[in-house]
């Protein structure tokens, strides 16, 4: 007996989206139609101008389609307002940026707390939950420094301890090795690897090859639309 197909985590169909340029239009995204499901570890990949960052930024809720749907988890969030999109990228997805984006003068344990207090919890459920994201990137013992205190490599690790501390449904990622050297950008691939074994469903967007080919599918885009889709044998 065949096992239920199970739900798309992420339902994209027929998204666009199209930027004024002084007197052009530039379409980014044309017509994209993609699902990715639970515990999914994808890459996105292209050149510059293709509309990798455009469609990282739909499915993170930073911007909203001219055209066509998204639904996360069941919501159609493709047509909520501001106040709405807040709550789903404060609750729903996690995000991992090339350049980290910590507070300088905070600790660590204070960045990781960020995303619980603007949700409004009681600040010994948030530290508890911000201690075991710590613990999960193997920063336990480094809560009370601050990201001058820190190399690249852990300032990245207190960052992807943000980004789950909200248990998102996806870890959205880009370029999250950028800003390191190769030997800690490996690290950092592995810890990803390892989140994906745990059940965390990643998407990256990324231009390296040797970053995406730790994700199962690679979705390459180019001008606008996807112009191949591909799952292979990721590397561990």
């Amino acid at each position: 007996m065949d096992e239920p197909q199970k739900e798309p985590l992420i339902s994209i169909s027929g998204m666009r989206r199209t930027y004024d340029m002084g007197d052009m239009s530039i379409d980014a995204l044309r017509d994209v139609d993609v699902d990715i499901y639970p515990n999914e570890y994808v890459a996105i990949m292209g050149p510059s101008g293709s509309g990798k960052t455009t469609l990282m930024n739909m499915i993170g809720c930073l911007d909203s389609p001219d055209a066509g749907s998204y639904k996360l988890n069941g919501t159609v969030v493709s047509d909520l307002g501001d106040r709405r999109l807040a709550q789903i990228r404060n609750q729903e997805i996690g995000f991992v940026f090339q350049t980290f984006n910590l507070l300088a003068r905070a600790t660590a344990l204070h960045n990781v707390e960020l995303p619980l207090i603007y949700a409004g919890m009681n600040q010994k459920e948030r530290t508890e939950r911000a201690r075991h994201a710590l613990k999960q990137v193997g920063l336990e013992d480094r809560a009370d420094h601050r990201p001058t205190e820190m190399s690249g490599g852990q300032r990245q690790r207190v960052a992807i301890a943000r980004a789950l501390v909200t248990h998102p449904s996806i870890l959205l990622a880009d370029e999250p090795t950028g800003n390191l050297d190769s030997r800690t950008g490996k690290e950092i691939m592995a810890l990803f690897d390892e989140l994906h074994k745990d059940g965390q469903t990643i998407i990256l967007v990324t231009h390296e090859a040797d970053v995406a080919a730790h994700a199962k599918r690679e979705i390459h885009l180019l001008d606008g639309g996807i112009e191949s889709d591909s799952v292979g044998q990721a590397i561990h």
